[in-house]
């Protein structure tokens, strides 16, 4: 985890009511007699990618609103495996099942540098019952990640590895507005494009050099996480 600075560390309301992506969290529908009823101390912290927010298993003390950055959401699977659910970005609720349930139903790792709020439960529980709006919002946020989990899953084990991988690109590019508009993407590792969509290491592998030398995509690092999409039209082509 980054070391977070001594003073992003707060008691009051400022941050939240000042924070730059409040209409898409938790408090959107929050007024000032509202964050008058938060006492616990919210963190604000940072990640590093590959950092670990939340084990699946242990005790669900808290959730966080995810700031900035991409964070995956992992679960192991019966035979050993493990598999990526669902990609969460910036608006979205970490732990969200911390609500409901008394452990983590998945683990959170960081994919690029994040930035999150961190809320003890017990702050969401009082809100819950003083603040009509606020479970009204955690309702909807609720039905939203059932819903973008189902069509995560849905979309990205349809057709082959081709049609899998390009659909992957194209989801991973929808969820970063500026670097598309330019033709840029930022994907994670081989591993964990087969750890999503169900495919081998060197299948993953294979594909993407097919993109790269059927002019579809060129790569932009070295280490194969950068690229700029050159033909949407001939990625999407079985």
């Amino acid at each position: 985890m980054i070391p977070i600075k001594t003073d992003s560390v707060w008691r009051g309301t400022a941050d939240c009511r000042n924070c730059g992506i409040r209409d898409m969290v938790l408090f959107a529908d929050l007024n000032e007699d509202d964050f008058k009823l938060i006492h616990a101390p919210i963190d604000d912290l940072g990640y590093a990618p590959g950092d670990i927010l939340l084990h699946m298993g242990e005790a669900a003390g808290s959730l966080m609103t995810l700031k900035a950055g991409l964070v995956k959401l992992v679960r192991n699977m019966p035979d050993g495996r493990q598999r990526i659910v669902r990609v969460l970005r910036p608006g979205d609720v970490i732990g969200l099942e911390a609500m409901f349930a008394p452990v983590y139903e998945s683990e959170a790792v960081a994919l690029t540098p994040v930035s999150v709020c961190r809320l003890p439960v017990e702050v969401i529980h009082r809100l819950n019952r003083e603040t009509p709006r606020l479970h009204e919002r955690l309702m909807a946020k609720w039905h939203q990640s059932l819903k973008e989990a189902d069509a995560w899953l849905a979309d990205l084990n349809f057709g082959n590895a081709r049609q899998r991988l390009a659909g992957l690109i194209l989801n991973m590019s929808a969820h970063q507005p500026e670097a598309a508009e330019e033709g840029l993407v930022l994907l994670f590792s081989r591993e964990d494009m087969g750890a999503m969509l169900d495919l081998k290491l060197e299948t993953v592998s294979r594909t993407l050099s097919a993109f790269i030398r059927e002019g579809v995509m060129e790569p932009l690092d070295k280490q194969g996480r950068h690229y700029r999409i050159l033909d949407k039209g001939r990625l999407l082509t079985p």
